[in-house]
């Protein structure tokens, strides 16, 4: 299966949850390149920005995890990766 980039944006509606979205992004750490976590100002909430490379299973299994959890909302971008011979 073919690799993709892929943006995803968490939002925690309350921080105590983040244990648990913790894990889930642990347990998909290969495909992760990076992550940013910022609180949400005067607010019990925070965001979590990932930037992947995985497969589309892969990612969806991620965004999938983290989108049933309540008090959690999944936003995701992917994008397929261009062959280096490919022309532009």
């Amino acid at each position: 299966m073919e690799k993709r980039i892929g943006s995803v944006l968490i939002l925690l509606r309350d921080k105590k949850i983040s244990p648990q979205v913790n894990s889930i992004i642990s347990s998909h750490s290969p495909i992760i390149i990076g992550r940013q976590g910022l609180p949400v100002q005067n607010s019990d909430s925070a965001i979590i920005s990932l930037v992947l490379e995985g497969t589309t299973d892969q990612i969806g299994s991620l965004t999938g995890q983290l989108g049933r959890l309540s008090g959690v909302e999944v936003k995701s971008v992917v994008l397929k990766i261009r062959d280096n011979d490919e022309k532009h």
